[in-house]
């Protein structure tokens, strides 16, 4: 069987220029998005028939998963008296329980040293600055986070490695959403060049680590 790495949310971004980062790096790389488009697999992490069709596919292929980038999510920009239940929800739906339940179908792929990254941000990074309107975002960021650490604990004796790589500012339309008008010191090039080396190397020195990747914050 062959061996792919995985870059959710490459659309656009941190996640496209993770993938050509990986293309440079001659890397069999598997983009997906949510919805279809030329050269991505539609993955939407926030539907269990998406993920399971995903995981149909790369069986039917023959593919092994040598390292998963979990990067897509959303973000919600409102003042937390204004939030409700549903935005807190999408929230973590997208940005925690969708990749918690794609980790969980796709372990049957991995190979017997992959490594998952999960992209979470300085807003989920413990005793990081926080700003208001994104209280929904930054909890359920470090709510993966915290997944991140436990999947160490749970899963780290079968030979796989998580860690999370919490991002500050990069000048995306995510960072435009949330901070409107403010120029990111780092590009997303700059940043997805780190995340595919980071994917590639950083299970040999790292384990289960939650590590701030920031210029600025925001």
């Amino acid at each position: 069987m062959s061996s792919v790495y995985i870059v959710t949310g490459a659309s656009r971004g941190i996640g496209a220029a993770t993938v050509a980062a990986l293309n440079e790096l001659g890397k069999d790389v598997l983009a997906t998005s949510r919805t279809a488009s030329e050269g991505h697999w539609v993955l939407d992490v926030n539907s269990d028939q998406s993920i399971a069709d995903f995981a149909a596919k790369l069986k039917e292929q023959g593919l092994k998963v040598a390292g998963l980038i979990n990067n897509a999510g959303a973000l919600v920009n409102r003042p937390y008296n204004m939030l409700a239940r549903e935005d807190f929800e999408r929230m973590a739906s997208a940005n925690w329980i969708g990749p918690a339940l794609l980790i969980q179908t796709l372990a049957e792929f991995f190979t017997e040293d992959a490594h998952i990254v999960n992209i979470s941000s300085m807003g989920g990074y413990q005793g990081a600055s926080k700003y208001p309107g994104l209280a929904a975002y930054a909890s359920s960021k470090m709510a993966l986070a915290g997944l991140t650490e436990c999947l160490q604990a749970e899963w780290g004796d079968r030979g796989w490695t998580f860690n999370a790589l919490c991002l500050g500012a990069v000048q995306t339309e995510m960072l435009a959403e949330a901070f409107p008008g403010y120029a990111a010191p780092t590009t997303p090039k700059t940043m997805g060049s780190y995340v595919a080396n980071f994917l590639l190397t950083g299970h040999q020195t790292h384990a289960g680590c939650i590590l701030p990747v920031t210029k600025s914050n925001p």
